[in-house]
């Protein structure tokens, strides 16, 4: 489980996904997290499956599971 507040108060946080293969695939999820209240950035990487989310706050995980889901993947987990 990974998350932590940098020096700028927002927090970071790893999330596995299942299912990204390809740029496309990180677009989608990126675009769909990052429609989340709170959320300044994404970053999505399919050869690791991990994306990275910086917020404001912490992040309640249902929320990022439904956007996840919308997008057509799995959440696996905090990384």
């Amino acid at each position: 489980m990974t998350a932590q507040t940098d020096t700028q108060g927002s927090v970071t946080t790893v999330y596995k996904v299942s299912g990204m293969s390809c740029g496309h695939c990180e677009g989608s999820v990126s675009g769909e997290i990052s429609g989340i209240a709170g959320v300044s950035s994404v970053t999505a990487v399919a050869a690791t499956g991990e994306v990275t989310v910086v917020s404001a706050t912490p992040l309640d995980d249902e929320a990022v599971r439904a956007a996840v889901d919308e997008a057509g993947f799995e959440l696996v987990g905090k990384a």
